[in-house]
């Protein structure tokens, strides 16, 4: 080992060798923290910075991705669920590029309208229909995928033959087939626009003829219903929406906790299609078409006519006379104004509703004024059979005392955990310091006990300076000063462990076995005034 590390060795153990059972716990901790975060930081600088190579990778295309990574000894990270591939940033576009050359991810490359590149001169009708029909599929599916929170969507297509008799011809129909990411629910207007998308990407697709469906097998919308899917969620949601703005309105006016409200909803659950067509006449028009005839006739007819005889046998009557015939004949077609009006009716329509209130007794509100309120709120039609009933009963406190007790116990809680928080950062930031202050009190004793004087105890043989005797000056020769025995040598001071009590003890001892010496020296720094 070379000497300079032993000597730091050495001085180490030295000053380690003084400290007491708790000192040397809190440096052997104090040593392992820092091991351990030179090596945590050690490992994070050495981790290379990690960026996606794909995303929203099926599993057999991940599966091959990684077989590739594997083969090139690159090393990469699964996240989104095995979804999305990472890898390090400067192997990101060389490793892209080889899975373009082995054709991956491969279903990047046979959906959409790359399905028409494969199409020979030789298809048939159908395969060119179906395949354009795929090709649709498929590319409705791509561009649905990319609204956010959508993991996987298809999209299949119902389109009719085309025929020549319009009045049997169908309308076309679509469904869509919704995974969203994990912890991601679709709004309203986001299941609305797919299906608004998808019907403006087909001739003649109607967004009522679009339903929605999610991976759970819940309805977003429905062909025929629309958005909400059923009547029943469609009252659901009604009677919930017509509740939470009459309960807010109450709320405002009698304040919280003094009336409640319930709604409840008939809707139909039948769909249908209304035609209406209405015909007026317009003013001032010209026929459009007109014909008139007129007839007459003059001259003598046959003779006159009898009276019937007892066997119904008509006798004649008299002799014959003149006869005369007029007809008159107008024909008129006039231009009419006819009005057709197709009107579709979905499901859901509100047949008939009923609004419920209970004011507490101690709010003090007017029942009349209350029920005004209530109907402008619900928008209550008496033509349709709406009902509004409003009722001022005493309400329990039970449960708000109960309620009030479980808010007052969570607010205690939360105090409570606040304080031990509180009480923890002081108790950390306590140790910190009491360890800075016992780190600087050992630096400072370490720094005293390093400081020591130099005490000549006669080692060195120094000549003895002329001295003054008055008027006349004498010079007197250096005296040697008697070697001292081996015996007598002084043994070595300890620094650590010397202090100003033995220092004086072994002077003491030293004057004691030589003080001729002791008195030569002395005499010495006399004359000099050379402080000791």
């Amino acid at each position: 080992m070379p000497p300079q590390l032993t000597a730091v060795m050495t001085r180490v153990k030295t000053y380690t060798g003084g400290f007491t059972t708790a000192q040397k716990t809190i440096a052997l901790l104090g040593a392992a923290g820092l091991i351990l975060g030179a090596v945590a930081l050690g490992a994070w600088m050495g981790k290379p910075t990690m960026s996606p190579l794909f995303s929203g990778l099926q599993a057999t295309d991940a599966s091959k991705v990684t077989d590739m990574l594997k083969a090139d000894g690159v090393s990469y990270e699964l996240t989104d669920g095995g979804a999305t591939i990472m890898v390090p940033e400067d192997k990101v576009y060389a490793e892209r590029l080889q899975a373009a050359a082995a054709g991956l991810p491969s279903d990047k490359s046979t959906s959409g309208y790359s399905l028409l590149d494969n199409m020979g001169v030789t298809s048939s009708e159908f395969q060119q229909n179906v395949t354009y029909q795929r090709a649709m599929e498929g590319e409705l599916g791509s561009t649905v995928s990319a609204m956010n929170g959508v993991k996987l969507a298809t999209v299949k297509l119902a389109i009719p033959k085309d025929t020549v008799f319009t009045a049997t011809k169908a309308d076309p129909t679509a469904s869509v087939f919704i995974e969203t990411k994990p912890g991601t629910t679709l709004s309203a207007d986001q299941v609305q626009a797919i299906v608004h998308l998808t019907s403006a990407s087909i001739d003649g697709l109607k967004p009522a003829n679009v339903a929605v469906v999610d991976s759970a097998g819940n309805t977003l919308s429905a062909v025929g219903t629309g958005l909400a899917g059923s009547a029943t969620k469609q009252a659901s949601d009604y009677e919930k929406n017509v509740s939470g703005n009459v309960q807010a309105m109450l709320d405002r006016v009698l304040g919280p906790g003094n009336a409640t409200v319930a709604v409840a909803a008939d809707m139909d659950a039948q769909s249908g299609t209304k035609v209406d067509e209405t015909f007026t006449a317009p003013e001032q028009a010209l026929a459009l078409s007109e014909s008139s005839d007129a007839q007459s006739y003059t001259g003598t007819g046959g003779g006159a006519a009898g009276v019937l005889g007892p066997d119904n046998i008509a006798v004649p009557g008299g002799a014959a006379g003149n006869g005369t015939f007029t007809q008159d004949k107008e024909t008129k077609n006039n231009a009419v104004n006819k009005s057709t009006q197709t009107t579709s009716i979905p499901a859901g329509l509100l047949k008939r509703q009923t609004v419920s209130v209970a004011v507490n007794a101690t709010a003090g509100a007017d029942r009349a004024q209350i029920m005004n309120l209530v109907s402008a709120a619900a928008g209550i039609n008496a033509a349709r059979g709406d009902l509004v009933t409003v009722e001022t009963v005493a309400f329990s406190t039970a449960g708000a005392q109960a309620a009030q007790d479980a808010l007052a116990a969570a607010k205690a809680e939360e105090d409570a955990k606040a304080a031990a928080a509180f009480w923890w950062t002081v108790i950390a930031v306590l140790s910190v310091l009491l360890a800075i202050l016992l780190a600087l009190f050992l630096y400072a004793r370490k720094n005293r006990r390093q400081k020591r004087e130099l005490v000549d105890l006669g080692e060195r043989i120094e000549p003895v300076l002329p001295m003054d005797l008055g008027s006349s000056t004498t010079a007197i020769t250096a005296v040697p000063a008697p070697v001292v025995p081996v015996s007598m040598e002084i043994p070595p001071l300890v620094e650590e462990h010397t202090d100003a009590a033995q220092k004086r003890a072994q002077i003491e001892a030293v004057a004691a076995d030589n003080p001729d010496k002791t008195a030569a020296y002395l005499r010495g720094l006399m004359d000099k005034k050379q402080s000791v």
